[in-house]
């Protein structure tokens, strides 16, 4: 059965044990909207062990926090092993203080849902759906708010941004992603508390800046993060883009900060992770090296800014303790993003090299829309296309022709000079220049000499 119908089997199977139970949270607001809701989460008044008996199969893994995550059971007809599918199940309950900025002090169980949702961060995600009626019990104005399209807390907004203060961020990222206002006391609760995110751990914001960036919706994203104070508190390197001006010869659009903006807005949703962080550092390091004009025919410069920009980039990488892969590829994003400028003059060999940079196509991509929000020419971008066209994969990545064991027995030892004659040799082997063992073996032979001991 899909996720739907496994978490209608949850409801139907505690309410036959005598509990009440809904969907709630996002699922509803989702169905509400007609989208496809990512999961499915439940509401009962069934303690999470009692929850735990009725389903068997199900882990215990927030029980402290009343949540227990049932796991489906996979039909025979599924022909694989493990659940296939899975629900958070969550007892009713209160929470009482939240001393560590994230998990209530103390869960007291609560017998109505109507007592329920008062704890929950937004109004419409505040809402439960009955799936036998279909009826929506709506305690907290949240299908007004859907109507009106405003991101409204529950309740004081103080006190849902002092019990979870990653909940700024989440205000910001369903803002973008449904095109909603930020209901104004909200906004002012977060420009107050914005320089308390910091106490949220580096991995959940993260991972909610990259929902952000992703989502389809990114440039509203960084905007409203700007307008809510949070920017300079998560990525002060990306504030400091706005008023940093551009050789508008180059740069029409305008400055640093209004070119990023342009780039995220085409980032489409379902964007690789790295290419959207790559998109957004990929001229981190302008700020810093920034040059005015200097002379009657000068020009702003950004001298070295690949260079600084990837330092920065890995910096802000492992700030936020992103993996190694993810950082590597961030990097190399950043740091080869200029390198099409020269792709018409490049050699053959330098070209070959060049596209077997890991993940070609999100270079590409970073490229295609660094030109279209800026001078628009997009020759660098189509000679390329052309070049990937007509160049079979065995001609970028052939089988080498000369070995580390083809020198030794012709008198090399290995050391520094070593690799030098083989990349030159892999390189004219690039260039067409040989292509075959014996051509290699009377190249080398023909440039370099062996060292007599």
């Amino acid at each position: 059965m899909n996720a739907r119908a496994f978490a209608e089997h949850i409801c139907r199977t505690l309410r036959s044990a005598g509990y009440q139970a809904y969907f709630v949270g996002g699922c509803v607001r989702d169905i509400l909207l007609h989208r496809e809701p990512a999961d499915y989460d439940v509401a009962t008044d069934a303690t999470p062990e009692r929850v735990e008996q009725i389903f068997p199969n199900s882990l215990m893994v927030g029980a402290k926090f009343g949540v227990v995550v049932v796991l489906q059971e996979p039909e025979p007809s599924d022909g694989i092993k493990g659940a296939s599918a899975t629900v958070e199940v969550a007892t009713l309950r209160s929470d009482i203080g939240h001393s560590d900025g994230r998990h209530p002090d103390q869960v007291v169980y609560a017998l109505s849902p109507q007592e329920d949702v008062q704890r929950r961060d937004f109004t419409i995600n505040g809402l439960l759906l009955d799936p036998e009626t279909n009826e929506v019990l709506d305690f907290v104005g949240g299908r007004d708010d859907l109507r009106a399209g405003i991101i409204r807390a529950i309740g004081r907004p103080e006190e849902r941004f002092r019990e979870d203060k990653l909940r700024m961020l989440r205000a910001v990222r369903f803002a973008a992603r449904f095109g909603y206002a930020i209901e104004p006391e909200t906004l002012r609760a977060i420009q107050r508390f914005a320089p308390e995110i910091g106490q949220v751990s580096a991995e959940r914001v993260r991972d909610e800046l990259t929902k952000l960036l992703t989502e389809g919706a990114a440039r509203r994203g960084f905007e409203l993060l700007d307008e809510a104070r949070l920017l300079p508190q998560l990525l002060p390197e990306i504030s400091q883009m706005q008023g940093v001006e551009q050789p508008p010869q180059f740069h029409p659009e305008g400055d640093v900060w209004i070119h990023t903006l342009l780039m995220l807005e085409g980032l489409a949703p379902g964007t690789s992770p790295t290419l959207a962080w790559g998109v957004l550092l990929h001229d981190v390091g302008k700020p810093a090296t920034f040059a005015p004009p200097s002379g009657p025919n000068g020009r702003i410069r950004f001298d070295r800014h690949v260079e600084v920009g990837t330092r920065m980039a890995e910096e802000i990488c492992e700030r936020l303790r992103f993996s190694n892969d993810d950082m590597t590829q961030i990097a190399s994003l950043v740091a080869n993003h200029l390198r099409f400028k020269d792709v018409p003059q490049m050699k053959r060999s330098t070209l070959k090299r060049f596209v077997r940079l890991e993940r070609f196509d999100e270079h590409m991509e970073l490229h295609r829309l660094d030109c279209s929000s800026s001078h628009r020419n997009l020759e660098n971008y189509e000679f390329m296309l052309r070049f990937l066209a007509e160049t079979p994969p065995e001609d970028v990545r052939p089988i080498r022709l000369l070995t580390g064991g083809d020198l030794i027995g012709l008198g090399f030892r290995p050391g520094p000079e070593f690799k030098k004659i083989l990349d030159a040799a892999e390189d004219a082997q690039l260039e067409g220049s040989i292509s075959t063992h014996d051509d290699a073996m009377i190249w080398v032979r023909k440039y370099y000499r062996a060292p007599s001991f």
